[in-house]
């Protein structure tokens, strides 16, 4: 008895030190048919941190797609945008790179200034900026979803779900298709520099298509990963992997099993699933705080894929995309036409593919 009760006080000692239980968001859809393959916690609100980016994305491409900008159009880098802490390119002010060039800057090293320089030129100025990308997120139907800055760094009033990001990527892979190639992209070569995306699937995952990572301590690492294989494209979503190694084979793992078919489906689709009014979740004791090591330690035992002698879901070798980009110099003294703030928004209409009816037999 006394060694039963010796058991049973270890193990209560062992799940307190742990930390509070964070449950992972999940998501799995199938982005032929809408259908959602599989999901956790997919409405709890978390920060996206740099997914952000994906919303300044898509109103960058809206802009180019309404013949206000073209991919040609100088971003010029403003003394607001090189406020921003890294990561960031720290181009002096008055430096213009293309349109294209600032994304996939954005999109690829993740670059925090150049976020907020094509938010300035797309909209005039930062907060107008703030102000679009949250009326494209109420006419996308983001319910969860509020921005305060273009590239994800730390807010608390910046909050997402998985649900919402799901949607907001499956609207830009269907919408805009021409730039799917930006997204592929793994590194970015500038001067001698080589930059690297975080999204190690681009290496390590066949079929891959890219999208995008993000971290604030706050968030812990996130993810949007697509994939192709055999005619099936799906997309999956994972917040709060406490290392690149957690996120990575996460949504490898969502991926593979969803090629093999081993999710039976939810008969739904993304839009259905409800997202919770409560507050987001905060990582940063668990992620960055005095929690962190101990939290490591029990997601380690919980999710051990990928670690050294366990099973890995990245493991094949693919040939990487790289780009060159080079900027247009320092731009001095050069009135840039910038659009006015004035816009009228009207609803956007989100059209996911309904689930294919299943048949029971």
């Amino acid at each position: 008895m006394r060694s039963f009760c010796r058991v049973i006080l270890l193990v209560l000692t062992f799940l307190l030190s742990a930390g509070p239980g964070i449950a992972l968001p999940q998501l799995l859809i199938d982005m032929r048919t809408g259908e959602v393959l599989f999901e956790k916690d997919a409405g709890r609100p978390w920060h996206p941190a740099s997914l952000t980016k994906l919303m300044t994305a898509y109103a960058a491409f809206e802009a180019v797609d309404a013949g206000r900008l073209t991919l040609e159009t100088p971003v010029v880098m403003s003394e607001n945008a090189l406020k921003a802490p890294p990561s960031k390119m720290g181009f002096p002010v008055g430096t213009a790179v293309t349109l294209e060039d600032a994304l996939y800057l954005m999109l690829v090293k993740s670059a925090n200034d150049v976020a907020i320089a094509i938010g300035e030129t797309v909209a005039g100025t930062e907060p107008e900026f703030v102000r679009l990308m949250n009326s494209h997120a109420a006419n996308l139907g983001l319910t969860a979803t509020r921005f305060a800055n273009p590239n994800g760094l730390h807010d608390p009033n910046q909050v997402t779900s998985a649900r919402d990001i799901a949607i907001l990527a499956f609207v830009i892979r269907s919408r805009y298709p021409q730039y799917d190639e930006i997204f592929e992209t793994r590194a970015v070569k500038f001067g001698k520099s080589t930059l690297e995306s975080y999204n190690i699937l681009l290496e390590k995952f066949r079929g891959t298509t890219g999208m995008k990572t993000g971290f604030v301590c706050a968030s812990g690492l996130n993810i949007v990963a697509t994939a192709r294989r055999n005619g099936r494209e799906l997309m999956a979503v994972v917040f709060g992997g406490v290392t690149a190694r957690e996120r990575g084979e996460l949504a490898a793992l969502l991926l593979e099993r969803g090629f093999q078919g081993r999710y039976g489906g939810t008969r739904k689709s993304v839009t259905q699933i409800p997202n919770l009014a409560i507050a987001p979740v905060d990582m940063r004791p668990q992620v960055c705080g005095a929690e962190a090591k101990t939290y490591l330690a029990s997601r380690k035992a919980e999710f051990p894929f990928g670690l050294e002698g366990q099973i890995s879901y990245l493991n094949d070798d693919l040939v990487r995309r790289e780009v060159r980009i080079n900027t247009l110099g320092k731009l001095v003294d050069v009135e840039l036409p910038r659009p006015r703030p004035a816009y009228a928004f009207v609803p956007e209409q989100v059209a996911l593919p309904r689930p294919r009816p299943i048949i029971l037999r």
